[in-house]
């Protein structure tokens, strides 16, 4: 903080203090009692404030000192116990993170999906995640019409990971042997300027592996 601004609070708390006192002298113990009304209840803004901080913090921390375990099945226990402070959001960003390290528990990781991804109160984005993430490690254990209405959804535009869930359905296609859908869905995404260019190559060069010519050929 400047010096000016330093000043202006001092002068600001000094004007307040003035405030206080002269209510205290005219209206005796009504002052005092909204006084301790006002000061109580600031103060227990900011404890909240700090507190919410505070839990934040830990919560980071908990999941930083997890995510540093060396063994895989550690640090699923060690995420699993961590406690999300109250959000969704937290919780959210909790089971993403376990589910992040499949080869430890694979079953276990697709739980957390799954509860991220029914999660109402999450995030729009973090269960939209979750989807794809879930799409992607169930692979052919899951059904081609599950997967592809799991996806489905995420290709709305404006949704965070449409362009992914485009290319994910692009590769079902494949899958079914739908070569012709496979090369149309891809050339669609070789043409959207928002996909990521990495992404847009990736199009590319399925399109040319599958017979078809992208739109640079």
């Amino acid at each position: 903080m400047s010096n000016p601004d330093s000043f202006i609070d001092e002068v600001t708390e000094e004007v307040r203090r003035d405030r206080m006192f002269a209510m205290m002298r005219r209206y005796g113990w009504i002052a005092l009692l909204l006084v301790a009304l006002v000061v109580g209840g600031a103060a227990w803004t900011e404890w909240q404030k700090a507190q919410t901080r505070a839990d934040a913090q830990a919560f980071g921390d908990a999941l930083l000192d997890a995510l540093d375990l060396p063994a895989p099945e550690d640090r699923l226990a060690a995420l699993s116990a961590v406690e999300a402070p109250g959000s969704a959001d937290a919780a959210a960003l909790r089971d993403l993170l376990a589910a992040s390290d499949p080869e430890s528990d694979r079953a276990a990781a697709l739980t957390a999906l799954e509860r991220v991804a029914a999660d109402g109160a999450a995030s729009q984005v973090y269960r939209d995640l979750a989807v794809l993430r879930q799409v992607l490690l169930a692979g052919t254990e899951m059904e081609i019409s599950a997967r592809r209405a799991a996806l489905d959804p995420l290709t709305v535009p404006g949704r965070a990971f449409r362009p992914l869930a485009l290319e994910q359905i692009a590769y079902l296609e494949v899958e079914a042997g739908n070569t012709e859908a496979a090369i149309t869905q891809l050339r669609a995404l070789l043409a959207d300027q928002q996909a990521p260019t990495g992404l847009r190559q990736r199009a590319g060069q399925m399109i040319v592996a599958l017979g078809g010519e992208s739109a640079e050929g």
